[in-house]
């Protein structure tokens, strides 16, 4: 007993101090990364202060002797702040800042010499090293899993240092100044680009890269260290550019910055916008004092600049009807404040989707129209038109990868409709009749959970609410068809038809899946998809049937054999007591509940695989379900969408960049997909089916 208990001892204490040594393992391997950040810096930071150093002795000039002592004051500064007071963040402010001015001025004040002495070589190798270890380091740190991803368009650091560098360049002349604080606004968009992961936010970077080393640097006309200009530039762009790979916010966490924002700031944010446009198109235009083959450049430049006007005036629009959009979704999101995730669902009920798909074309075509007004007015020796060319491209990418992204991670709009008939018994000729009264009070308190989990359902996943009907008499064939047509015929407010139309039946069936209704008379499956036939003609839209019914699987096996159509039906499948006496057998009503909490709670203990359950679900879908997608605009849909929001000047702009947007180059790739696609759902359809819209269809 003693030597049981010693080796239980001995293997416990054995496994803490293993657990003990790991988690010390994990500490010393953080900590080691963290150092590398610390080199780096610490590198970079004598880097810096030794050329500038060599740089005073070069030219004797006391303004860098005195910027010289004064950063070493500040650096000191900062170090007292941090490790006497504790003001970790005014200490970070000034070193950052500092930094960044230190490191511009190095990049600006370098005198070329024929042969370089030791020091610049010691200097130049410190830089290229610091590079290394700063890339290690981020590289490092984001695959071991230390780096936490916070929503932000720029870091402090990043913001200060850019500052820092825009203030360096005070040092030269005024334009060639204003050229390199617009430089730095180009930067800092380009930054911005990569973080969001805008489709367009590579080539941005690449253009950037080769358009300032071997255009704006020439057009500036002033000597730099090509060294310094490498640090600072992977120093700013080496953390988005990999967070592109590693980061795994999703987009709207990505766009929080701006999505969260009230609506009069992010209105605020269209003025500069406006105004770096504004300025483009100016410094663009003076192109034509170029007399060289004027007969040429002065229409075909004034053709351009008009066309990039409309495009632009397109693109300020689309961005204001954005913002107005995004205001009554904020409106929306203040009442259910709850749950994580609110603002995507409102969003995509309020047609965000649809409007994001639009504008996404438009956009493009005024980055097109910009990239070609640039070209035609190209001034290689005006450092100014360049660093704007530079500056409102990444902006206009930004938008473009917004719509983008929203157009392909928003949920489609959806309406739905519930039909009740609580009723468990029927008359010899197939129709419902009246409850005894022994019933009633029972009847009534599960109908009424009933359509509270309908209801919940539907706000839930933001689906607009047609309409609930409750009947205990029963509903005529007559009226529940006119209903279902003018169900089917359900647009958004923006005019184009909903993406999904649920229909959610609990009541009386026959044992072929018919409804029970009133009168004798019974509404078939192939009835439904033919008013819905009619009724989705042309259109993409698909229509899901939820029921609650004791005979739900005839027509889930009818609807796999529907063609042309995009239609499924999830039904429940209630066991059959062997003891009539027992009273916990399945009633109507159980499998909404269940299939609600499911989709609706993400801690629910629902599991359908599990064997002997006394519901149980299963779905069925049309062969050519595979094949949906939600809702792409149509010529009407532009159409509708233009006479909205646009002036009738930019119509056929608008109809050139939705032409141009549909076209598919791909179509033969697209169809070997969807025949995959098919027959995977075919031959090996999924327990749980991902609607698109928030919740899922399940089978047992």
């Amino acid at each position: 007993m003693c030597k049981l208990l010693k080796y239980c001892f001995s293997h416990f204490l054995y496994a803490a101090m293993t657990r003990l040594d790991e988690a010390n393992k994990g500490v010393n391997m953080w900590s080691s990364i963290r150092y590398l950040g610390y080199l780096s810096s610490l590198n970079s930071l004598v880097a810096i202060c030794l050329g500038i150093y060599i740089q005073w002795e070069k030219t004797a000039d006391t303004i860098i002797l005195v910027i010289f002592i004064l950063g070493l004051f500040v650096l000191g500064i900062a170090c007292i702040l941090h490790y006497y007071f504790g003001m970790e963040s005014v200490s970070l402010f000034l070193l950052h800042l500092w930094f960044g001015f230190l490191l511009g001025l190095l990049c600006f004040v370098s005198v070329p010499s024929k042969e370089l002495d030791v020091k610049e070589q010691v200097t130049n190798y410190m830089l290229l090293a610091s590079i290394v270890i700063r890339i290690l380091w981020a590289l490092v740190g984001r695959m071991c899993g230390y780096t936490r991803h916070q929503p932000a368009f720029l870091t402090s650091r990043e913001a200060l240092e850019l500052a820092g560098f825009a203030v360096a360049s005070t040092t030269l002349v005024s334009q060639k100044s204003i050229s390199l604080v617009v430089l730095s606004l180009a930067l800092a968009a380009v930054i911005v680009d990569l973080r969001m992961k805008s489709l367009c936010a590579i080539p941005n970077l690449v253009c950037f890269s080769v358009v300032a080393a071997f255009f704006f640097q020439e057009s500036l006309g002033v000597s730099t260290n090509p060294f310094a200009l490498s640090c600072f530039f992977i120093r700013l762009v080496c953390d988005p550019f990999l967070d592109v790979y590693f980061s795994g916010l999703s987009v709207t966490e990505r766009w929080s910055p701006l999505l969260l924002r009230r609506g009069l700031w992010r209105r605020l944010t269209l003025l500069p916008l406006v105004v770096m446009e504004g300025m483009f198109l100016v410094v663009a235009a003076l192109k034509m004092r170029d007399l060289d083959r004027w007969y040429l450049l002065i229409p075909g430049l004034s053709g351009a600049a008009v066309f990039w006007i409309i495009c632009h005036l397109v693109f300020l629009v689309t961005l204001w009807g954005f913002h107005s959009k995004l205001s009554d979704c904020q409106r929306m999101c203040m009442v259910h404040t709850s749950e994580a995730g609110e603002l995507d669902r409102i969003m995509a009920s309020k047609g965000m989707r649809h409007f994001c798909l639009i504008s996404k074309r438009l956009v493009l075509f005024s980055l097109m129209s910009t990239i070609i007004f640039g070209a035609l007015g190209w001034q290689p020796s005006n450092s100014l038109f360049i660093a704007l060319f530079l500056l409102v491209l990444p902006l206009e990418s930004l938008a473009h990868g917004l719509f983008h992204e929203l157009g392909n991670s928003l949920g489609g709009t959806c309406v739905g409709y519930a039909v009740v008939i609580p009723t468990n018994y029927c008359s010899p000729d197939g129709q419902p009749t009246l409850l005894p009264p022994a019933h009633v009070q029972e009847l009534n308190l599960r109908s009424t959970g009933m359509l509270n989990n309908v209801q919940r359902f539907f706000s839930h996943h933001m689906i607009e609410t047609y309409g609930c009907d409750y009947s205990t008499s029963g509903l005529s064939l007559e009226a529940l068809q006119a209903k279902l047509r003018i169900f089917m015929e359900a647009h958004t407010a923006d005019g184009p038809r909903h993406d999904t139309y649920v229909l959610y039946y609990s009541g009386h069936t026959h044992r072929s899946g018919e409804w029970a209704l009133a009168g004798g008379d019974v509404l078939r499956l192939d009835e439904i998809v033919q008013l819905w036939r009619e009724k989705n003609a042309g259109i993409c839209s698909r229509l899901i049937i939820i029921l609650d019914t004791d005979n739900s699987l005839p027509w889930v096996k009818e609807v796999q054999r529907i063609e042309g159509l995009y239609v499924a039906v999830q039904g429940a499948v209630l066991s059959s007591p062997t003891d009539l006496e027992v009273q916990d057998a399945p009633q109507l009503g159980d499998f909404t509940c269940q299939w609600v909490d499911f989709n609706c709670n993400p801690d629910s203990i629902v599991r359908w695989s599990e064997s002997g359950r006394p519901v149980r679900a299963a779905y069925g879908i049309s062969r050519h379900w595979s094949d949906y997608k939600l809702h792409l605009p149509t010529e009407s849909d532009v159409t509708r969408h233009w006479r909205l929001y646009f002036p009738r000047l930019t119509y056929p702009v608008v109809q050139l960049a939705h032409w141009c947007g549909g076209l598919n180059l791909f179509w033969v790739c697209g169809y070997c997909v969807r025949l995959l696609r098919r027959i995977k759902l075919t031959w090996f359809p999924p327990a749980v089916l991902d609607t698109g819209q928030g919740f899922k269809l399940v089978k047992s």
